[in-house]
């Protein structure tokens, strides 16, 4: 699917209830400025969440290779955006992914997309956060895994708290970064 032409099933029904939405704001969803906004958004909310729509083992298997690398493999700084799901506002932040290979690696965009595919969907930090552990521990099956996602919500910067500069950290590891200094290794790697 590209995201930016085409679009799921239930296209029409999801703009159709935009258009209420506005008017149950308050807004006259036929004012010329409002008049596209209903499919606009509709369009935009497939785009934001067509993680569901993918396969996160498949985009790892397909870039699966036999390699001897028993080393720390990091992938950091990865962008990502997603829909917090309790308000579905965004947040957005950086995620840093490292795997110990057992006799396989992928190819190192499909970390990447991994992050995409889990943040594409509404979600909680602290979830998505381990989806994306499990995905890489369940398809790879590494000696050991460590995820870091460090993030800004919009839920608490635009409405409740509003706290502009707070930033939330999550991590989740298994196998060898059980280990200390596995986990200090990894950290003091990604930090900035």
């Amino acid at each position: 699917m590209n995201p930016e032409t085409e679009y799921r099933e239930g296209l029409e029904d999801l703009a159709s209830h935009y258009r209420e939405v506005l008017a149950l704001l308050g807004e006259d969803p036929e004012r010329e400025g409002l008049l596209k906004t209903p499919m606009r958004v509709a369009k935009a909310m497939q785009v934001l969440t067509r993680g569901y729509q993918m396969d996160a083992h498949k985009v790892l298997t397909d870039a699966l290779f036999k390699e001897d690398y028993s080393q720390m493999v990091i992938v950091k700084d990865i962008d990502f955006f997603s829909l917090c799901e309790h308000h579905m506002l965004p947040f957005y932040g950086k995620a840093h992914v490292a795997y110990i290979p057992n006799g396989y690696i992928t190819g190192l965009s499909k970390i990447a997309r991994v992050v995409d595919i889990f943040s594409h969907r509404l979600q909680v930090q602290e979830r998505m956060t381990l989806q994306i552990k499990e995905c890489i521990e369940q398809t790879l099956h590494p000696l050991g895994v460590m995820v870091v996602v460090e993030a800004r919500h919009m839920c608490m910067q635009m409405r409740g708290v509003e706290k502009q500069n707070s930033i939330t950290t999550t991590s989740d590891f298994s196998g060898a970064f059980n280990q200390a200094k596995t986990r200090q290794e990894f950290m003091k790697l990604i930090s900035h």
